[in-house]
């Protein structure tokens, strides 16, 4: 479903119209405006100040990914080591079995 809402970004209007909800895209053009509106805080231009701002926002975006694949890599190195202490676990379990078996004949 469609859905349809006004926001206002640098004193202007603008009709939006996605899937997300109305709050989701309420939020998202408030921090467009927010970053904008730093920008021209500044003396920036309107145009400018979108350039700019959505530089820093691709910006935000291509570190919050680096970052994310780092995390995943780690996560990754974090369940290779679990599994490796559970192969670990299992194998000294196996032979407390055995000595334990030995150690009643």
């Amino acid at each position: 479903m469609q859905n349809k809402v006004t926001v206002t970004i640098a004193d202007r209007e603008y009709t939006l119209v996605a899937t997300e909800d109305a709050a989701y895209m309420e939020k998202v053009a408030k921090y467009v405006d927010q970053k904008m509106r730093e920008i021209m805080e500044n003396g920036i231009s309107g145009t400018d100040a979108a350039v700019l701002a959505a530089l820093n926002m691709a910006d935000d975006y291509f570190k919050g990914q680096e970052a994310g694949e780092a995390l995943r890599g780690q996560i990754k190195g974090y369940l290779e080591e679990a599994k490796a202490l559970e192969d670990q676990l299992s194998e000294a379990k196996r032979e407390i079995f055995k000595l334990q078996t030995q150690g009643k004949k």
